[in-house]
């Protein structure tokens, strides 16, 4: 599930910076790249969750 929803979130990601291209609008490119930043903290967060 973890692979999934990273890919998934990937997808998302790159549909936000094809929007951000298509309107100018810096929302689309601010949003996107938050999103990719709070979608590596998570996986890494859970990563370090099963080691312990």
């Amino acid at each position: 599930m973890g692979a999934v929803a990273f890919f998934a979130g990937l997808l998302l990601f790159v549909m936000g910076m094809g929007k951000w291209q298509e309107t100018g609008s810096p929302y689309w490119l601010w949003g996107s790249v938050a999103f990719l930043v709070v979608l590596v903290v998570m996986s890494l967060v859970a990563r370090g969750g099963r080691k312990g």
